[in-house]
């Protein structure tokens, strides 16, 4: 029996030391975050985030993960709002993660690991996308096109956020055909 407690007890040690550093890395930013810092947070010592991550950028991926869980885990929650409330929720979770963001798509363009997650990310919340656009009645040609605009809609929220009604205007006019502002 103690043999199943102990791969517990690693679990919740490293889901604490992803808690931390995520923490950290939304308030104090990824860059300015050391794994000492984060160490002192999840109250271990340096080397024991070594014995569950290989490097810090192992640890954001870890983070990343473990966000992108948790978000499609409470998306669930809201399959019975509509594509634009849907949406905006999205985009106020990206928002909250404002600094990670940033972060994934300045180290996407010089680490292969950060790039391929990024792509990952791009490839599921497209199809993703994509399907709340059919169940909406989209004509299936013209569905790449919105999926692509829905991208650059979210992106481009994320980088000048407007007022709520605004925000809510522009993505009504995207999973409706017709925005109300």
């Amino acid at each position: 029996m103690p043999r199943n407690r102990r791969p517990q007890d690693r679990e919740t040690k490293s889901a604490e030391i992803v808690a931390a550093a995520a923490t950290l890395f939304a308030d104090v930013g990824y860059e300015k975050t050391t794994m000492a810092a984060v160490a002192r947070a999840a109250g271990v010592t340096t080397t024991t985030i070594y014995w569950y991550v290989e490097d810090k950028e192992a640890l954001l991926l870890a983070v990343l993960d473990h966000l992108l869980a948790t978000i499609l885990g409470d998306l669930e929650q809201l399959v019975d709002r509509s594509p634009t409330d849907q949406l905006l929720w999205i985009v106020e979770r990206l928002q909250e993660q404002s600094r990670l963001v940033t972060t994934v798509h300045a180290l996407a363009t010089t680490s292969e690991a950060v790039g391929a997650w990024h792509d990952g990310f791009h490839e599921l919340t497209d199809a993703m996308l994509a399907e709340g656009l059919r169940e909406v009645g989209v004509p299936e040609e013209r569905v790449p096109a919105m999926t692509r605009l829905g991208v650059f809609a979210i992106e481009g929220l994320l980088m000048h956020p407007l007022p709520p009604q605004e925000q809510r205007a522009v993505l009504e006019l995207l999973t409706t055909g017709h925005g109300h502002g």
